[in-house]
């Protein structure tokens, strides 16, 4: 099936080609408006019904008319002399309040993108009176805007509101301040507007540099960029639709993960096929292009299909996941890697088809064999010394795993410590007062026994609530219309996004609300800080299931394709070391070196499912010529260092573009963890896993990698595999 899909591919390769071009431009340009669509910004959303937390987000939908949609900022009013507010200073406010609340908020017109492929998130805000502080330094006023904050529509909305607001208040004498998820979010992405345009560019550099080092071509190098971005646009449009139709949500920062993947694992497959039919035009100069682009599309097909199945595999483990998030996640990117092996299997063959060997002008370097280089000398170096390689590797991965030791899950923002307005403004806010002013901790309370509610009936309650140490202020009861619910809020002294206040809302509050409930009624605990408790407990949970169900899926690929008892084994230890080392040196770094409150809760499982996953494909590319060559004639240890000749330039590059890849995520905001640890990762896999440990010990075994099936050398010369000038090797 392989060979049929890349031999049609290569023999109508116009065609192919017209066909991507057209469906690229299609869902390239709607996948924004689709994704924005699809994505969901409610932590407490991807919970189970079952958790306490969760409950208690139905309840504020369903009997206090919480608006799911709706993404909330705190507007910080205060005298531009910086004196205390007096009564006709707060009237002013109201006033000011008042009017911009009746005023419609017009979406701004982005030029770049066509207005009718944008949803109109053009709104009324709705702006009520929150607190004012003890020393009536400020005002806060509650700004409720209806939108993902992801969405771009909803950020210019935002900044246009902020705009009107500070000139309209300036002009009344006052200064403001903003913050909240939407006023953080903007702010980040304002600030790192420059970075990520900087980074991207950096990225695009890099690949193309790496091409025209590697290939001495133009095409060859900028080729790959314009063919994997088509895929990966159509991928994206693909998730996107396919959210749309199965009614999953996506967590916002999924969509730039998945662009980050699918441009280094594309690029990674298309650098694959280079090799090989540089190879093979250099090998057979008298064949023709096209029938040299069908053959070495149909072999190294059957390697690509191979790696990009260990990547499904191993995400549609988290279908298994409680988590909505990780749920999510698992299949978005499954069936971006899905679109992203046709495009390999169709796309990427049609252009070798169609550019012949023009693919590598004006390079001359299909004409001659180039002498043996550092790729030859590293072979030989490790294979001469198999043992002392090894215990090398081992060495330096088990000092970065060492790392693990006292790591600590961190359920916030991910926030770099960057002072950017909205933080400034949470700053002074939190001097005046509690932290959790902005963010409560929720106690919902509704009727069972057929009665009502009154708030003499949750005295008890809102009494013991108070008595609970962590707690600055409990909010007056709040009943809703029937009064068959209640709520009541409280302001701990901790950040809502702290380790602190999700102790407090799991521990002490709950314990006061399970004590002091009243009877015919029932209560949950809810708000961002019990929604974080919730999440840590389904993330461990997640943990301890995806981990061994994922790394079975993977050996058994692992086994199926080479055939072998002892070589997945081998290939299994060495990723799993991989996966500690680099979370390992991540808790060095942003734990132990920055002092971040730890790693980010979906650190351990996206590392894990990556560095296995991807860091296998580089595994098998090594192992699988490593068996190839072990099956000439001649010692098993010169067979390892013919197979890391010819593999090292291929799986070198692949790391880096890879590796540079998820570097660029550090311009996103609140994955500079993730960037770190992937590139470090796949750098790991790469360059120490695949061109040293697994060869050292592949030397070391010898054809006994491959028992109970040894793979013992041709011992005639017609049994031999043919001249390495007319081989092609699987990959």
């Amino acid at each position: 099936m392989i060979r049929a899909l890349t031999g049609c591919s290569t023999r109508n390769p116009w065609k192919v080609i017209g066909l991507w071009a057209v469906l690229g431009f299609i869902l390239i340009a709607l996948a924004p408006t689709m994704t924005a669509r699809v994505t969901q910004h409610q932590t407490g959303d991807f919970l189970p019904p079952g958790y306490d937390s969760a409950a208690a987000l139905r309840i504020a939908e369903e009997r206090f008319g919480l608006d799911p949609d709706a993404t909330v900022v705190t507007l910080l009013v205060a005298r531009s002399d910086g004196g205390p507010l007096s009564a006709a200073d707060q009237q002013r406010i109201e006033a000011e309040a008042a009017k911009l609340s009746q005023r419609r908020v017009a979406m701004p017109r982005e030029d770049d993108v066509p207005a009718f492929l944008v949803p109109d998130s053009s709104q009324t805000p709705r702006i009520a009176p929150a607190m004012t502080a003890p020393d009536r330094s400020f005002e806060l006023l509650s700004v409720q805007l209806t939108g993902n904050p992801s969405d771009r529509g909803v950020q210019g909305v935002y900044r246009t509101f902020r705009d009107s607001a500070v000139t309209q208040f300036g002009e009344a004498g006052m200064r403001t301040g903003f913050t909240g998820g939407l006023a953080d979010l903007v702010d980040t992405t304002d600030a790192n507007e420059t970075a990520t345009k900087v980074g991207g560019a950096l990225v695009m550099g890099l690949i193309v540099l790496l091409n025209v080092l590697v290939f001495r071509s133009v095409l060859a190098a900028v080729l790959p960029l314009l063919a994997v971005s088509m895929i990966g646009g159509v991928a994206m449009g693909a998730v996107a639709g396919a959210a749309m139709l199965t009614g999953r949500k996506l967590d916002p920062s999924t969509p730039g993960l998945i662009n980050v993947v699918l441009l280094g694992i594309g690029i990674d497959y298309l650098l694959f096929l280079l090799f090989r039919f540089r190879e093979q035009l250099r090998n057979r100069p008298e064949q023709n292009a096209r029938e040299a682009a069908a053959q070495v599309s149909g072999r190294v097909g059957t390697a690509i299909t191979s790696a990009a199945l260990t990547i499904v595999a191993a995400f549609a483990t988290l279908g298994l996941a409680t988590f909505g998030q990780f749920r999510s996640l698992g299949p978005a990117i499954a069936v971006a890697v899905l679109v992203m092996l046709l495009g390999s299997l169709t796309l990427l063959p049609a252009l070798l088809a169609a550019a012949g060997r023009k693919m590598f002008w004006p390079s001359r370097t299909l004409r001659h064999e180039p002498p043996a280089g550092r790729a030859a000398l590293f072979g030989a170096l490790v294979t001469r010394r198999p043992l002392t390689a090894l215990a090398a590797s081992v060495a330096l991965l088990a000092a970065l795993t060492a790392g693990v030791i006292g790591i600590r899950m961190d359920y916030g923002r991910g926030d770099s410590g960057e002072r950017t307005p909205s933080v400034v403004t949470a700053a002074e806010i939190a001097k005046a007062l509690p932290a959790g002013v902005s963010d409560p901790t929720s106690v919902f309370v509704t009727a069972t026994d057929g009665g009502t509610l009154t708030t003499a009936r949750l005295d008890g309650l809102h009494r013991a609530l108070t008595q609970v140490a962590g707690v600055a202020q409990v909010a007056p009861t709040v009943l809703n219309g029937d009064h068959r619910a209640a709520r009541i809020d409280l302001y701990p002294t901790a950040d809502a996004q702290s380790q602190q206040a999700r102790d407090l809302a799991s521990g002490p509050v709950r314990a006061a609300v399970a004590g002091n409930t009243p009877a015919g009624t029932t209560a949950h605990v809810g708000g961002t800080a019990a929604i974080l408790a919730d999440v840590s407990t389904a993330v461990d949970h997640d943990l301890r299931i995806v981990f061994p169900v994922a790394a079975a899926l993977i050996a058994l690929i692992l086994l199926l394709l080479l055939r072998s008892l002892l070589a997945p084994v081998v290939l299994m230890l060495s990723v799993g070391l991989g996966f500690a080392a680099t979370l390992g040196a991540a808790t060095l770094l942003f734990q132990h070196g920055l002092g971040r409150p730890g790693v980010s809760f979906t650190l351990p499982l996206v590392l894990f499912l990556f560095v296995v996953a991807l860091g296998t494909d580089y595994n098998i590319l090594i192992t699988d010529r490593i068996r190839e060559e072990m099956r000439r004639p001649g010692p098993a240890r010169a067979a390892v260092a013919r197979a890391v000749r010819h593999t090292a330039p291929a799986i070198a590059t692949a790391g880096l573009v890879l590796a540079g890849s998820f570097a660029s995520l550090a311009t996103t905001p609140g994955s500079e963890q993730v960037a770190f640890a992937m590139a470090l990762g796949i750098m790991l896999s790469a360059l120490v896993l695949s061109l040293v440990l697994v060869p050292a010990i592949a030397a070391l075994l010898g054809r006994a990698l491959w028992w109970p099936l040894r793979s013992r050398p041709a011992e005639h010369p017609a049994a031999a595999p043919a001249p390495e000038a007319e081989r092609l090797p699987v990959h």
